[in-house]
């Protein structure tokens, strides 16, 4: 996997006012969590860039005080009007120790039913995944191929390597629906299927039985 670095300073306090002279002078308060003992740190907001506004998957480098602290971002926090960076939390890696952390799923292939004259849903733009450091994969790759109309892929179907996903089996990461121009064409819509909605990365709430 990818890896970004991020130059930091230790920061010797950590109190209210501390913080919001960081946030001023457009430092972000960081932790790394996960070693012998935590740390906290500031960073500039512009080198977390490469980190938070990309669909990209990384780990991170977090360089301070001549160390090199490798880690993976676990939590941060954004003006709820602004969008500022406010906090960011590490947990730091180990070789051999399993890490979670959420990895972009990438669809490839053109689905039979959307041929046909379907509609692909994605239930899941990333999925979470636990695997020692040299095992997390850059992407999850799904080949949507064989899907037809009113097929729906599971978590359960993709194969992994090395890895294990945070999710149930049978969670749908794609469904083909009919869409409503298939149906114009003489074929009908259940009256109760869903709309489509914005994927995201919680699990799917529609039916998960098999088909």
């Amino acid at each position: 996997m990818k890896s970004i670095t991020i130059q930091g300073t230790k920061r010797e306090s950590v109190g209210k006012k501390s913080t919001k002279a960081l946030r001023d002078a457009e430092l972000v308060p960081c932790v790394v969590y996960g070693g012998a003992e935590t740390l906290n740190f500031s960073a500039e907001e512009k080198s977390f860039k490469g980190l938070v506004y990309t669909p990209e998957a990384h780990t991170v480098s977090i360089e301070v005080d001549g160390k090199t602290i490798p880690a993976v971002l676990q939590d941060i926090q954004f003006h709820p009007l602004t969008d500022k960076i406010l906090h960011a939390d590490f947990y730091q890696l180990s070789d051999d120790k399993p890490v979670v952390m959420e990895v972009p799923v990438k669809l490839t292939g053109r689905s039979k039913g959307v041929v046909a004259g379907g509609a692909m849903r994605q239930s899941f733009r990333k999925l979470k995944v636990k695997a020692i450091p040299a095992n997390l994969p850059d992407e999850i790759v799904v080949d949507v191929t064989p899907l037809k109309i009113g097929s729906k892929l599971y978590v359960g179907d993709i194969k992994t390597e090395g890895f294990s996903f945070m999710h149930p089996a049978n969670a749908v990461v794609v469904a083909v629906k009919m869409s409503r121009t298939a149906a114009k064409g003489g074929m009908s819509v259940d009256e109760d299927e869903e709309e489509e909605t914005p994927a995201g990365d919680a699990p799917a709430t529609e039916e998960t039985s098999a088909e």
